[in-house]
């Protein structure tokens, strides 16, 4: 569809960025009028700027395209909001106001390596969260007026955006590589070009590698209140989820103290608990085979017991 919005709304700044971004991924020259790079690009018709070139390039997008922003809010529970930031924007814009927003939120420590390199790790990996943001930037339903919506939790990550997956897409398949029906073919062809996503199809599985890559638990993706959803989980093992697959208060309590000491023995499980030996090890093997704790050892001061790690709807299977 095409715009009315003047060539003169164009962030040329924006266009220049993208053109040294995308050096290695599409033949477009500097000295190029901004005009002759978005007709390079398919963004330009009939003299005339297309809805797609507005969205990716404008300096306000919303004052030509009745759409709907994104937003990112901190929460501590459901209905207690800590800090809410609005994108507004173009979409290279918005990416950065978004990824800006979530990461300010987040807690980062440092991991010596090989030689004393250091290694920033942050509660999730960033390219994964970017990732995210990106496929819900350029997959929505720019029909459908509502905001993407990315809410920050203590123990997750939740990102949506309105419109549903194209036929013949299962949520299934999005955690193997697959075919990809881009709703908005030129959104996607344009961050393609400016390095931002890899091959279409890969985005999804590839938020799954990182994930798991940094013993977190696989991004869960859902349909859900109009549109699609993926939640990002710091941890699985919270006390509302470890309630749920029946755990006594004894052994959540046990689940706390290795998430901080990264272990637990039978005899540490004893003094936490004030439970005798029989009982603890009872407890213990129940969670064993309830598939949240891992055995190390077999018997003697030595046997000690470490979380699982669990996918999503792991526990109990």
């Amino acid at each position: 569809m095409l715009s009315d919005m003047p060539y003169s709304e164009l962030d040329e700044e924006a266009i220049r960025i993208f053109v040294k971004m995308s050096k290695k991924r599409i033949n477009i020259s500097e000295n190029d009028s901004i005009i002759k790079i978005l007709e390079n690009l398919e963004l330009v018709k009939d003299n005339k700027l297309t809805n797609a070139a507005v969205l990716l390039f404008g300096k306000n997008p919303s004052r030509y395209i009745n759409i709907a922003d994104a937003r990112v809010g901190r929460f501590k529970s459901p209905t207690e909001v800590l800090d809410t930031v609005e994108a507004k924007g173009n979409l290279f814009k918005q990416k950065d106001i978004l990824f800006d927003a979530i990461k300010k939120h987040l807690n980062v420590k440092f991991v010596i390596k090989d030689e004393l390199e250091r290694e920033d790790l942050w509660d999730y990996p960033l390219d994964a969260i970017r990732e995210g943001i990106i496929n819900a930037l350029i997959h929505r339903d720019y029909l459908d007026p509502a905001d993407i919506q990315i809410k920050v939790y203590d123990d997750k990550i939740w990102i949506w955006n309105p419109g549903k997956l194209p036929d013949g897409i299962s949520i299934e398949m999005l955690k193997n590589e697959h075919s990809s029906k881009p709703r908005n073919r030129f959104l996607a062809l344009t961050f393609y070009y400016a390095g931002l996503i890899e091959k279409w199809g890969s985005g999804t599985k590839r938020m799954v590698d990182l994930c798991v890559s940094q013993g977190l638990p696989e991004p869960e993706f859902k349909e859900e209140f109009g549109g699609f959803s993926v939640y990002f989980y710091k941890d699985i093992y919270t006390e509302e989820y470890l309630r749920k697959q029946g755990l006594n208060e004894r052994q959540i309590k046990a689940v706390k103290y290795i998430k901080e000491k990264g272990k637990i023995t039978n005899k540490e499980y004893q003094d936490i608990t004030g439970i005798s030996k029989r009982t603890a090890t009872d407890d213990l093997e129940e969670l064993v085979n309830e598939g949240i704790f891992i055995k190390i050892g077999t018997r003697g001061q030595g046997t000690y017991y470490e979380l699982k790690k669990a996918k999503i709807g792991q526990i109990g299977q």
